[in-house]
Order: C-alpha cells, then sequence, then structure tokens
C-alpha cells in the first residue's frame, strides 16, 4: 500500500529544545525562559496567540492549518505525541483530502496548496446543499488552487468541466489529480486577467449546461477604495470573475473568501460585491457563514460563501452534521481520530511515496482511504452517540 506526502520537516536544535518543553495542548507559555529566543522574548512582553508554538490536542479538532505549517513558531503544529512537526500528509488529512490526493511542486509550494485550500468536506457539503436547485450538477473552478473545492463538489457526483489557476506547481497538482475527468485543454493554467485565457475559460463552457461557477477570487482591496479603485490590481480579479459568471450564466455562482469579507468597510465592500452579482442578472442569498469542525472536516477553520442564483429563491445555509453543545450529533473529527492510524515517522523525515502497512483506526480514517463513502462514514458517527434515556 502506498502514502503519499508523508513528510514531516526539520526541526533547527533551538526549535527541538523548545519542543520537548511542550505537552500535548501545550504552547509557548511552556517553553522555559532560559532557552534564548528574540521572538519568545517579544512574544512574552506583548501576549501572544497561544497557538504559537503548539502542540495539536488528540481530543480536540486542530486549530486552523496554514501555508506555514511548517514552522514550529506559527501556529499549533507538533505532533500530538511525536516530537515533530506534523507532515503534509497529516496536513493534509485535517484538511479532508484523501489519501489517493497526491501534492506535486516544490516543498514549499505543497505546504501552500495544502495551507490555502478549501476543505473538500466543507464543500461537500456546500455541492450537497444546492444540488436540488440545479437542473445540471457541472461545474467550473476558477482559481482552483490545488481543487479542495472541485474535490467536494465531486464527491457529490458532480462533472468537471474546466478549471483554471495560474499558479504552476498548484496547477500541477490539480492536473494530476483530476486530468482523467475532462478533456486537457480545459484544464487551463494562466492568468485569468489576461483576454485570451479568459477567452479559453468562457469557450470551455460553450453550450455545456453549466450548473455552478466557483471560486475564490482575492479581495483584499475592498479594504480601501473598494473594487471601483483602479489602482488597486487585485480588484480585477473580483472582477473578473464576475465578467466570467456572467458570460457563462451557470445557474449558480460561489465565491469563497474569508470571514473578514462581510466586516470590511463597515460592511460596504460586501455590498459592493452582491450589488455587482445583482447588475449581472444574479439574486444574491445571504452568505453561508461555515466552520468546518460542524461538517466532518477535523480543524476549527471558517470560512464564507456567498452564493447567488438565477432563479429567485432562497438557498440557506448547509445543516450542520457536528456539534460540541448539541448532543444529537456527533462531536466533531478530533486529531487523534483523523492521523492516528498513520506510520510514526522522525522529524526531517518520510517519503513523497512510501509503500506501508498502514490502517484505519476511525471511521474518519477509513473514509480518507477511501475505504467507505461519505455517507457510510457519518452514519458511523451518528452510531457512536450514546443512546439518550
Amino acid at each position: 500500500m502506498k502514502l503519499y506526502n508523508h513528510i514531516a520537516p526539520k526541526l533547527s536544535d533551538l526549535e527541538w529544545e523548545m519542543a520537548k518543553h511542550i505537552p500535548e495542548g501545550g504552547n509557548w507559555q511552556n517553553i522555559p525562559e532560559h532557552i534564548p529566543s528574540k521572538r519568545l522574548a517579544q512574544i512574552r512582553l506583548s501576549g501572544g496567540r497561544t497557538t504559537y508554538y503548539g502542540r495539536l490536542l488528540n481530543e480536540q479538532p486542530s486549530f486552523t492549518i496554514t501555508t506555514y505549517f511548517n514552522r514550529l513558531g506559527n501556529g499549533c503544529n507538533l505532533h500530538p505525541t511525536q516530537q515533530r512537526i506534523i507532515s503534509m500528509r497529516e496536513g493534509a488529512r485535517l484538511q479532508s483530502f484523501s489519501d489517493k490526493f497526491i501534492f506535486h511542486g516544490t516543498k514549499t509550494s505543497q505546504y501552500k496548496q495544502i495551507g490555502n485550500a478549501v476543505p473538500p468536506l466543507l464543500a461537500r457539503a456546500i455541492a450537497e446543499r444546492v444540488s436540488p436547485f440545479l437542473k445540471h450538477k457541472t461545474f467550473v473552478d476558477l482559481f482552483c488552487g490545488a481543487g479542495g473545492m472541485s474535490e467536494g463538489f465531486l464527491m457529490e457526483n458532480y462533472k468537471l468541466i474546466s478549471a483554471n489557476e495560474i499558479e504552476k506547481h498548484y496547477f500541477e497538482t490539480y492536473k494530476q489529480n483530476h486530468s482523467d475527468l475532462t478533456n486537457s485543454e480545459n484544464l487551463i493554467l494562466g492568468d485569468v486577467t489576461v483576454p485570451d485565457v479568459k477567452k479559453q475559460i468562457i469557450e470551455s463552457a460553450k453550450n455545456k449546461n453549466i450548473g455552478v461557477v466557483f471560486g475564490g477570487p482575492p479581495c483584499q482591496g475592498f479594504s480601501y477604495a473598494g473594487w471601483r479603485d483602479p489602482k488597486d490590481k487585485r480588484n480585477q480579479l473580483f472582477e473578473d470573475f464576475v465578467e466570467i459568471v456572467d458570460s457563462i450564466r451557470p445557474e449558480v455562482f460561489i465565491m469563497e473568501n474569508v470571514p473578514g469579507i462581510l466586516t470590511m468597510r463597515k460592511g460596504e465592500a460586501f455590498k459592493e460585491i452582491v450589488a455587482s452579482f445583482k447588475a449581472v442578472g444574479y439574486n444574491v442569498n445571504a452568505p453561508f457563514k461555515l466552520n468546518a469542525e460542524e461538517f466532518g472536516v477535523p480543524q476549527k477553520r471558517k470560512r464564507v460563501f456567498i452564493v447567488g442564483s438565477l432563479i429567485k429563491t432562497e438557498l440557506k445555509s448547509p445543516e450542520i452534521l457536528f456539534s460540541r453543545t448539541n448532543e444529537n450529533l456527533p462531536y466533531p473529527i478530533t486529531v487523534g481520530e483523523a492521523i492516528g492510524g498513520l506510520p510514526k515517522i522522525e522529524t526531517n523525515s518520510g517519503e513523497i511515496e512510501l509503500e506501508c502497512n498502514y490502517k484505519s483506526t476511525s471511521p474518519y480514517e477509513e473514509l480518507m482511504m477511501n475505504k467507505i463513502d461519505f455517507k457510510t462514514f457519518y452514519k458511523k458517527c451518528v452510531e457512536k452517540l450514546p443512546v439518550l434515556t
């Protein structure tokens, strides 16, 4: 049996000394003051996040997986019981990528691909939610990255029509994992702002009856003068997203972003986004404000999805499946359930392709190993609930 991307990054001598003092669930506060570190000294003076220099807890979901989860001080990235930072594969599992999904490119790029991705199980919940409102279960993925959104929609039996990404390593990962699902010319590497690239995307969807176009265009520029500011090139990507949606005319569009998009400039940025989609004929619903751990992802990660449709109908957020407080729902998937069965490795070790006999220790690991589908996985989680008398 082969396991991919199970590689743990190197710890420096100083980091190694720090890590030895951090218990499961611990953080920078557990590191003795005699260990020399300018950054730690600054954190102690100002008070830093409790996730800095953190070690994961087996019995809880992880904190947000970032693009720098290979660094000790950037978050809660230490393995719960082994003296090392989590591997790429463990990070991918905490993002809910199945073990068959292989990441390509440089190591730096692979970390970014994993950290930037929309968790597939979060995308799956959205795919399931919008499905009853569609005539055609087909999609186009813009700003596709490694392919987290696509993976979620594929789980719900949608058909991939085309996808676009500008970063070549991200695109290589997407292409290698999805090339058997559509014509190769429909996997488009290039800058969406370039007219020829944009034309190729639009042509790829021509006469295809597109159900959904989704993507996460950067919207940082909204925090300033709004997307109408021609000086901020980041906003052009949003304009191009709207233009492509208008040209393809999918039944539904989905725009993914961080929660801060809703409060930029006291909500004015969000109003501009809604207005731009309404101007091209879409009915925009209340945004989906979702927490990944409530949909099967073993991670505390919050994202916003702005959803609109050609028909005037109310599309509500997906109903949560896991909860910390509702006794009628399973507790969120934990770190231990997500990575407990993976082979032990040392710091600065592991292989891109590892031949091993690893076994599942939970329904979630069965899902990640592609032994069961999502419905079976969730049924097993529900069956574990205590019987209330």
